[in-house]
């Protein structure tokens, strides 16, 4: 990354900060980050809180920037895209982190043979804890993935994957933080309902996600392999898994994964 002039991010939202909370953390110089927003209480808060270079003016950023991170919302992306390609040289970097749409698209927009490079993020990045799947486009080469994985390394865990399964990424990590919150809340309702108060039982289903997930990674282990350590014969884990299986919950999640995957071909099909 010490070879990069400039990033600029078309979008300040919370992924766009990730990635700017991870370029800063890893000693990227902030006077190399650029970010366009139209919300002026967004700029605000990007400008107080890293002290950027900020701007309303897509096509200036396209302009000053060798990697142009589009970190818009996909229903957007054809305005956008319209509006910036004037200013695309061949020697740009384009990183799409656009659920759904896919790298033709994007270099339909360009002259030339552009170089597009996919990243599907999820939120955890903010904590430094995000799970990123990228791909290549049809111009880009082993050096821009390179490039774009140190990026998304910064921000947390990255899979290289083919583009025919990025809405499989979609479905799974990028929108699977939402899964999880859900999963917290519940656990934490269930034992608010035993007799514990809110806190408690919030705090003791969070530190339960987070020690679960951490012993899946760092053991290297299956986790149903961790889960039966747990479930001892005739006794209380064996009974809760025993109701979520007959409650549906690993085809539900299933099923969510898949529901979000199909809307993310939606998305790019439009």
């Amino acid at each position: 990354m010490t070879n990069v002039q400039k990033i600029g991010f078309i979008g300040g939202g919370n992924m766009a900060e990730a990635m700017i909370k991870g370029l800063l953390s890893s000693s990227f110089p902030l006077e190399r980050i650029m970010a366009s927003e139209p919300s002026e209480l967004r700029r605000e808060h990007l400008l107080e809180t890293y002290g950027i270079e900020l701007t309303t003016d897509n096509l200036e950023l396209m302009r000053s920037c060798e990697i142009v991170i589009l970190a818009i919302k996909p229903q957007i992306v054809v305005e956008v895209l319209e509006e910036v390609a004037p200013a695309y040289r061949d020697d740009k970097l384009i990183v799409s982190i656009l659920a759904g749409v896919s790298s033709t698209t994007i270099e339909g927009y360009f002259q030339g043979s552009p170089r597009v490079v996919r990243v599907m993020p999820n939120t955890p990045a903010l904590v430094g804890e995000g799970a990123s799947a990228i791909c290549h486009g049809h111009h880009s080469s082993k050096e821009d993935l390179a490039l774009v994985k140190q990026l998304c390394e910064a921000v947390g865990k990255v899979q290289i994957i083919d583009e025919r399964q990025m809405d499989a990424a979609t479905g799974l990590s990028g929108s699977g933080p939402a899964y999880i919150y859900t999963v917290i809340e519940a656990l934490a309702d269930g034992g608010v309902r035993e007799g514990l108060r809110r806190d408690v039982a919030h705090a003791l289903a969070v530190q339960t996600v987070v020690g679960a997930a951490l012993m899946v990674r760092e053991t290297g282990e299956h986790p149903a392999i961790l889960r039966d350590r747990v479930c001892s014969p005739g006794g209380t884990a064996i009974t809760g898994v025993s109701t979520l299986e007959k409650k549906g919950l690993r085809t539900t999640l299933m099923e969510a994964v898949s529901a979000a995957a199909a809307r993310s071909r939606e998305l790019g099909s439009h």
